[in-house]
């Protein structure tokens, strides 16, 4: 599903961040990527999302070699990923179901299969009774459960969640990342970027540690070892 060979990235004045990443993600898994700040996970993210391009080597997700794709075809690539981020970035005039639908607005999708598919999804990250409610009504728990919603609408193959509980307590921790395990159980694959180490120790799924730009540990069912 998600191959990195041999990947290399590289800023000006920064040096390598990221040195010979060798990664195969399987169809179907729940894996966690860990390590501390400067580890290189943000820039595995903005790769993994073809926000940026790799310095060497070669990126596949799926049939895609995300390496060699013009910006043209961005948009395309990232309908077969969600992205879940720490910061909102709701429309705060925007209702629950028209933050989700906006999604797929954007995408031409039509105004009957939008009334389709939102509510399944909002049901699923359990916001079904409160479509109607603004951003500004919500708990932080609430406002990252539409933004989860948001991701499925297009039914991705993958969800790539970059630090989604760092604004949150304990208890909505906890909740969204029951909703990530019952995605996963859907067959989709997730990516957890986190730093989060209770989480990753709760999981007990496969664990890829970054360390200076390169992966130091990967194991099977792992612990955040740093």
């Amino acid at each position: 599903m998600i191959k990195l060979e041999n990947i290399v990235k590289m800023y000006p004045g920064s040096g390598v961040v990221l040195d010979e990443i060798n990664l195969h993600i399987k169809a179907g898994e729940f894996v966690s990527i860990v390590g501390q700040s400067g580890a290189g996970k943000t820039t595995l993210v903005k790769l993994l999302i073809a926000e940026e391009k790799p310095s060497g080597g070669i990126i596949h997700i799926g049939d895609w070699d995300i390496t060699t794709i013009g910006s043209s075809v961005v948009p395309f690539l990232r309908r077969q990923l969600g992205v879940i981020f720490q910061d909102f970035k709701l429309l705060p005039k925007k209702t629950v179901f028209e933050n989700v639908a906006f999604a797929l607005e954007v995408a031409g999708t039509s105004p009957r299969k939008i009334k389709q598919i939102v509510p399944p999804v909002l049901h699923i990250v359990g916001l079904g009774d409160k479509h109607d409610r603004y951003p500004n009504e919500l708990s932080g728990g609430e406002q990252q459960r539409v933004v989860i919603a948001r991701s499925l609408v297009h039914r991705p193959k993958v969800i790539i969640a970059d630090e989604p509980t760092g604004n949150l307590d304990s208890i909505n921790t906890a909740e969204i990342i029951e909703i990530l395990k019952k995605i996963n159980e859907f067959g989709t694959t997730v990516v957890l970027v986190t730093h989060n180490r209770e989480v990753v120790n709760h999981l007990r799924r496969r664990v890829v540690t970054l360390a200076d730009g390169k992966i130091i540990n990967d194991e099977k069912e792992g612990k955040y070892i740093l």
